[in-house]
């Protein structure tokens, strides 16, 4: 029987994760699922995952006012990055643009309002929980504090790898970076992330899309 709390089961459940977003996001797969049904049952495995790896991820951290306003300051510096990373890309690549556009083709058939609910509510912080809280710490002690966030950053955007989409790629490693060395090195301020990571995905999916 597996470990809850080793590295067996820690493998196990990132390739249950890479299962998960290969279904999702490879073009093999994508046109024959519900992708937002599909990402809120990913949501709820990552979840349970977490849970089960008896790994305590909400200790030394609380979700205070200070947290949630470094949360909403993330949020809108991520979205600023990403803002003028559209910009550039577009001038650099001929492919950004249609594949940034791929990328927002995913929101069609959803109410933006049950669609910023479920990013805000259950998404964003499920993936947060389970890559950083769960995957990133799980790794820093294992490996070290350093090597875990490269390490946890890679796997992150990697699993975007199947969608051949290399704007999403650079977005999740982009993204997973900025999270998981706020996370590395002000591990107490968890609950600004687990803030920044539900508003920058309404934000750049629902409210202000680039």
């Amino acid at each position: 029987m597996l470990k809850r709390n080793g590295f067996v089961f820690l493998l196990v459940s990132i390739v249950i994760a890479a299962g998960l977003w290969t279904v999702m996001f490879s073009p093999a797969t994508m046109p024959y699922i519900n992708f937002w049904g599909t990402m809120c049952v990913s949501a709820i495995v990552l979840l349970t995952l977490t849970f089960f790896s008896e790994i305590k991820w909400w200790r030394g951290w609380r979700l205070d006012w200070k947290s949630a306003l470094l949360g909403v300051v993330l949020a809108a510096g991520l979205w600023a990055v990403f803002w003028i990373g559209d910009i550039v890309s577009s001038y650099l690549f001929d492919f950004a643009r249609p594949q940034v556009d791929e990328i927002y083709g995913i929101r069609s058939g959803i109410s933006p309002v049950l669609l910023s609910v479920l990013l805000l509510f259950l998404i964003g912080p499920a993936e947060e929980i389970f890559w950083r809280g769960y995957v990133q710490k799980s790794l820093s002690e294992k490996l070290g504090k350093n090597a875990g966030v490269v390490v946890a950053t890679l796997v992150y955007a990697g699993v975007h790898i199947p969608s051949w989409n290399f704007m999403l790629v650079m977005a999740a490693l982009t993204a997973g970076a900025v999270w998981g060395l706020v996370y590395r090195f002000w591990p107490e301020k968890f609950g600004a992330v687990l803030v920044s990571h539900a508003l920058w995905d309404a934000a750049v999916f629902v409210w202000f899309p680039l």
